[in-house]
């Protein structure tokens, strides 16, 4: 099933040199017969074109025009009210989470203490119930 198979194929023969040798007295033919065709008629296909450009612009600006211009206007205003507050948000969560950070610092270097003064005592449960509030804040379902 795996063995490999052995042709005595030209490896210099490819599926395009193939299709060029099959093909190529066509395309010669058509290249020979659309130079000459401009050649001959080279005025009318320049003024073919002038026209077609003309006739687009004049259709792109009238017949394909979109009639709603004025609201497309408004519609950024609309757009940018929730990335900005989505933006506002992402830095309040930020805030938030450095705040955090530094609560959760705060608790472990209190927490690995041997003994709590008074003071250590009602700073560690501020931080605990600062920290409990920002959790909720942010996580809801808990």
């Amino acid at each position: 099933m795996f063995r490999k198979i052995r042709s005595n194929r030209d490896p210099r023969d490819t599926v395009w040199t193939e299709l060029r040798r099959e093909f190529g007295p066509h395309f010669g033919k058509a290249k020979t017969s659309l130079a000459a065709n401009a050649n001959n008629h080279s005025k009318f296909i320049f003024w073919m074109m002038v026209i077609n450009i003309a006739l687009s612009a004049i259709l792109s600006f009238t017949v394909f025009r979109h009639p709603d211009d004025a609201p497309r206007k408004k519609q950024p205003v609309k757009i940018l009210a929730p990335v900005s507050d989505g933006f506002s948000q992402a830095m309040q969560a930020t805030q938030a989470l450095s705040e955090m950070l530094h609560l959760k610092k705060a608790i472990d270097s209190l927490s690995g203490k041997q003994q709590l003064t008074a003071q250590d005592s009602v700073t560690l449960e501020k931080a605990l119930d600062r920290f409990q509030q920002l959790n909720k804040q942010f996580n809801p379902k808990r």
